[in-house]
């Protein structure tokens, strides 16, 4: 997988290059840089608690399927095989940057899901960012 210029240039110093690969949500793969995983996710996942039974599934489930690579000489990595047979990725996808991670979608799967909301782009702004 080519990760884009636009994404690898603001890369910081503390991601080392390196990329964590992840089951996503809505049928797509989530690929944090490392220091965002570090700091975002891995804190997160350290304030759960072993003995709620929908944490450990959780746990288990997400790190069952993480994956650790970092960037060749061309800017790309490698996501497993797995991964993308969860996301019904084939032979295309679909890169979004969203902001802290990078998502990567079935082209069709994220037609579907973009049509697929109850309220409309403008709805769901006025709502959460209070324009």
């Amino acid at each position: 997988m080519n990760i884009p210029a636009k994404f690898r240039k603001v890369l910081s110093f503390e991601a080392n290059d390196t990329f964590i690969s992840i089951r996503g949500i809505d049928q797509c793969l989530f690929v944090y840089p490392l220091d965002v995983w570090k700091e975002r996710i891995v804190k997160k996942v350290e304030q759960l608690t072993e003995v709620d039974k929908n944490h450990r599934y959780f746990i288990r489930e997400m790190a069952s399927n993480a994956s650790e690579s970092t960037l060749d000489k061309l800017g790309r990595i490698v996501v497993p095989t797995e991964l993308c047979k969860l996301a019904k990725i084939n032979r295309e996808v679909l890169i979004i940057g969203a902001f802290h991670r990078i998502e990567l979608w079935n082209p069709e799967i994220y037609n579907l899901y973009s049509k697929g909301s109850e309220q409309t782009y403008e709805e769901i702004a006025e709502a959460i960012m209070f324009f």
